[in-house]
């Protein structure tokens, strides 16, 4: 729970606070872009939600963030959300519930529950009626744990690389799931049943393809769904400062070099969802992800 003995001096005036806590993980802006800001190197409250009833919170259902969206809904989700805890309030009123998993689109959700150890990493849910996945794993919460176990479980655990791991082996004993992640990353998850190997990509059951993409570790994996859902880990991702799609040479542990060879590749695949572990999710038309990773990977090859 936030501390409101070390409410950051940044925050605006009201029941609502980030406290010295903050790892600057962007969990909280994702899910509530109108409440949360930047401040240096954490987060801050730069808009009260408002108390139950107020103009503009709640407002019409919308998704988090967009006009007409719940304001005040999509605070106590970055609150849930929070992998350490640092946001806060000074009010009392109960918290509201099925927060998540959070449906983005046609069975696919956001999990909610970032965890520390994954530095506040997104995960993702999809209910499927062949079995239910993973991908990466939020902290161990019995909300969410019941929210899955309501929707038929989980059969796989897919593991886009060694740093999102988190408590996904909590979720494969639990839910008995198989467990998937690239041979180069075995050692984060010695539990894993199944090991991708190489950098040619592999189906794993119809409508479902691991695609390695080495570069921000050895192993690091993409999982493309359906041809539309594209489970990117930390190797791309949606920049709300570039409006466009992003990669971080800062955060390369591997090789930049390889990780630029392997999103050249990835143009060659059929995508509209951008899902990634660190960073905003977007969704585009075919045409408009083609095109914008062409235009990310044409200017890293003229750098």
């Amino acid at each position: 729970m936030a501390d409101r003995r070390k409410r950051l001096a940044g925050n605006v005036a009201g029941p609502w606070f980030v406290d010295s806590s903050c790892i600057d993980c962007d969990a909280c802006r994702q899910l509530a872009p109108r409440v949360f800001s930047d401040g240096p190197g954490h987060a801050l409250v730069v808009r009260q939600p408002g108390a139950p009833g107020a103009p503009g919170a709640p407002g019409a259902p919308g998704a988090p963030g967009a006009p007409g969206a719940d304001v005040r809904l999509d605070a106590f989700r970055a609150m849930v959300a929070c992998p350490v805890g640092a946001i806060g309030r000074e009010e009392t009123g109960p918290m509201p519930s099925g927060l998540f998993p959070m449906l983005l689109e046609d069975g696919v959700f956001y999990s909610g529950y970032n965890s520390a150890d994954s530095y506040g990493a997104n995960s993702f849910f999809v209910e499927r009626s062949e079995g239910n996945l993973l991908i990466d794993s939020p902290r161990w919460a019995k909300l969410l744990v019941r929210e899955i176990e309501k929707r038929g479980g989980i059969s796989d655990i897919l593991l886009t690389h060694q740093d999102d791991v988190a408590d996904a082996d909590r979720y494969q004993e639990h839910f008995e799931a198989r467990v998937w992640i690239h041979k180069a990353e075995r050692r984060a998850a010695p539990y894993a049943t199944h090991l991708l190997e190489g950098e040619a990509s592999k189906e794993i059951r119809p409508g479902l393809l691991a695609i390695p993409v080495p570069g921000h570790t050895r192993g690091s994996t993409m999982f493309l769904l359906e041809e539309k859902f594209l489970f990117s880990g930390d190797s791309l991702y949606w920049s709300r400062k570039r409006g466009g799609l992003a990669a971080s040479k800062s955060y390369c542990w591997y090789s930049w070099d390889k990780q630029v060879e392997s999103l050249i590749r990835l143009a060659d695949y059929r995508f509209e969802w951008v899902l990634a572990g660190h960073g905003e999710r977007i969704r585009l038309s075919p045409d408009e992800a083609r095109q914008g990773l062409l235009a990310l990977t044409s200017q890293f090859s003229r750098a």
